[in-house]
């Protein structure tokens, strides 16, 4: 009965991953993410609902759309294996609660904003207010439940995550965008100030890493801008579901 379960949860994440691409897509572009429903940019043709399988329809199509035969991006698929992997990876740390509802949420933003500021290096005003929003609706959720909301911690997490990443943006004459500000904010508001401070870090290190491998590799000048979005989305998974355990492990380092 839990593997069933299992597969159905995974089956129900690849379908949230299919949507994340209808946002990827259409969100840069201002479009509505509901209206009109799914067709090829190509040719304009709607997709059928047997060719909107995730992972099954890309492969059984070939990567090519039905009616131009348009080649169809490897990206598509793998955005949905990848929501589809984290989802259930956070599900079995969570289990299926309202903590797992919201942090899938979170995380499900966090994918859309990565591959959005990967293609075109902004982060839209539009998610981080919806983060801002979730994260107001899980703190009355814990008012609700009779747990402590510690809403003081959420407001001093916004200031230091807004405010450190301002002032590297001034001190820095614009090296870190307005989008990273306004979503180390959010984040701050969710995680509250240790939380954040562990995403700042998180998010340094593995930039600092991927920047360096990049640079090896030549794939990237040393003026180009890497956009720094994916790395906090990175670092604040990693703080939602393993945020405790690395905090002990790193003051045990100290004592």
């Amino acid at each position: 009965m839990e593997i069933l379960l299992v597969y159905i949860m995974f089956i129900l994440f690849l379908l949230i991953g299919s949507f994340l691409n209808v946002c990827i897509y259409r969100i840069p572009r201002e479009e509505s993410i509901a209206y009109p429903p799914s067709h090829c940019p190509e040719c304009n043709s709607r997709i059928k609902a047997i060719d909107l399988i995730p992972v099954v329809s890309w492969l059984a199509l070939k990567g090519r759309c039905r009616t131009c035969e348009t080649k169809i991006p490897a990206r598509y698929p793998l955005i949905e294996m990848l929501t589809g992997i984290i989802l259930l990876l956070t599900y079995k740390v969570t289990g299926f609660n309202i903590n797992f509802i919201f942090t899938a949420i979170l995380i499900a933003t966090l994918i859309t904003i990565t591959f959005i500021d990967l293609d075109h290096k902004i982060i839209p005003d539009g998610l981080v207010i919806f983060l801002f929003a979730v994260g107001f609706m899980d703190k009355v959720s814990s008012v609700i439940q009779n747990q402590p909301a510690f809403w003081v911690n959420s407001i001093w997490g916004l200031l230091l995550g807004g405010g450190f990443f301002l002032l590297i943006a001034v001190i820095s004459n614009g090296g870190m965008g307005g989008g990273d500000i306004k979503l180390m904010a959010a984040l701050g508001f969710w995680f509250g100030w240790r939380g954040i401070l562990m995403v700042m870090f998180l998010s340094f290190i593995i930039g600092g890493f991927v920047s360096a491998g990049l640079l090896f590799a030549r794939s990237a000048g040393r003026k180009q801008m890497v956009p720094f979005g994916p790395f906090i989305a990175v670092g604040a998974y990693l703080t939602a579901l393993y945020g405790t355990g690395i905090w002990d492990w790193y003051l045990s380092c100290f004592m």
